[in-house]
């Protein structure tokens, strides 16, 4: 029974991973960062809604009486 040739094994790896590299790099080149992020105001505008001014209350069927 023939062995395995595992001579190029190594080589064949290490492409690999440099060739995972370079595309990994290729594609995160490509973004656009923020060099310098700015802090965006915490303050938002309150937006009135509809059930927020009315009165409502929830019966749970547990809390009705028997």
């Amino acid at each position: 029974m023939p062995q395995l040739d595992t001579s190029t094994w190594f080589m064949m790896i290490m492409s690999m991973f440099l060739t995972l590299f370079i595309i990994f790099q290729l594609k995160v080149s490509k973004h656009n960062f923020f060099f310098n992020p700015e802090l965006t105001s915490i303050e938002t505008q309150k937006q009135n809604t509809p059930w927020e001014t009315k009165w409502t209350k929830i019966y749970l069927p547990l809390l009705l009486p028997q």
